[in-house]
């Protein structure tokens, strides 16, 4: 071998010693910066959107983060790099609380239903598609009375069904209803003491309270539908553009769907920070069902939860998802419920009535 090959074959090997240090400088530095992202998601919900927009929205990148973090877990791990490991591995066990909000190991109480308590439920149901045969709401209401359940908050209600009242056929199950704003109704199998509606400005969404008397104990039912985040209407109306022969930018289209979830965000949090006052002045435990249009750890989630408790990460079990629309496999209907009562049992139905499922609750109290 001359001299020549030799030097050849030293330059060729340090060549691919430089590519590898690079490639390995450059996967460093991605595992560094997914580490300072998810941090930033994971308190991303602790300041209002406003002003905050970049910092709040990664709260909804939390998934995707987390997903990186694993990747690169094992990927350190492969190379044996274990230095380089405990960042993605530090990273994950910090959120173990986050992934609590949408996942919970163990099975569900089947006892629950059999033992003395509260069944609470919580359902957007769409304006029940707006038909007109109450067909619909009725077999709702057959869920409702399958599922044993003692009150029931709905969001996007419709009374109406063609000449008759869906109230109507509603009041032989739940005797006692409090209606809120246009689309809220709380029913209830228990008197029904005191209601208060709460509105918001400038937007069709509200939220109101009952006040039921269960049991000899008295509590505050919220039932809640915050501001929708605005995309499948700025998607629908693109859709709509297109159709009619309107050229729609992707650039165009991803800064209007940005902006109207800008708007909702912060729409959401100044409606959160209203209801938080409103519950600070309750003297009876608290119950909060709602639509809340936003994800765990997200301000409007935090701001909802204060030191309540959340139904699913007490007493929940397997994938938690809310919203059936598309493709976003998202929680954004929730069950949360004062410290004075413990939970039971939590889940949610495969029903295909909605864009959303309904959430089932049994509480009980200590």
């Amino acid at each position: 071998m001359t001299n020549h090959t030799l030097l050849y074959e030293k330059d060729n090997n340090m060549g691919k010693l430089a590519v590898q240090k690079y490639f390995s400088f450059m996967m460093l530095i991605i595992t560094f910066l997914l580490m300072i992202f998810t941090f930033t998601g994971l308190y991303g919900g602790e300041v209002p959107p406003a002003g905050n927009t970049a910092r709040a929205m990664l709260v909804y990148a939390l998934p995707f983060l987390i997903a990186g973090n694993i990747i690169f877990l094992i990927y350190w791990l492969v190379l044996r790099r274990f230095h380089w490991m405990l960042m993605p591995l530090i990273t994950l066990l910090c959120c173990i609380p986050y992934i609590g909000t949408i996942y919970q190991f163990g099975n569900l109480d089947e006892t629950a239903d059999a033992q003395p308590g509260l069944k609470i439920a919580s359902y957007n149901v769409a304006m029940f598609g707006r038909e007109t045969s109450g067909f619909m709401a009725q077999d709702i209401l057959s869920e409702m009375k399958k599922q044993k359940v003692d009150i029931v908050c709905f969001q996007e209600y419709n009374d109406h069904a063609g000449d008759k009242k869906n109230s109507d056929s509603y009041k032989d199950y739940f005797p006692y209803m409090a209606v809120g704003q246009g689309d809220m109704v709380i029913y209830s199998r228990y008197p029904i003491k005191k209601t208060k509606n709460i509105n918001f400005e400038m937007t069709n969404n509200s939220a109101m309270w009952a006040e039921i008397e269960a049991n000899e104990v008295t509590y505050r039912v919220y039932n809640a539908h915050l501001e929708t985040t605005g995309i499948n209407g700025t998607l629908h109306r693109a859709a709509k553009m297109s159709n009619n022969g309107i050229e729609v930018e992707g650039n165009s289209l991803v800064r209007a769907i940005y902006g109207n979830y800008t708007i909702g965000m912060i729409a959401r949090s100044g409606q959160a920070n209203m209801l938080a006052m409103d519950m600070r002045e309750a003297q009876v435990p608290i119950i909060v069902c709602g639509d809340f249009n936003d994800v765990p750890y997200s301000y409007v989630y935090n701001t909802m939860l204060g030191d309540k408790i959340d139904g699913f990460k007490e007493c929940g079990s397997g994938f938690m998802h809310t919203f059936r629309g598309g493709k976003k496999m998202v929680r954004i209907d929730y069950i949360f419920h004062d410290k004075a009562l413990h939970g039971l049992s939590y889940y949610k139905k495969d029903l295909s009535y909605s864009d959303h499922y309904p959430v089932f609750m049994k509480l009980a109290t200590k």
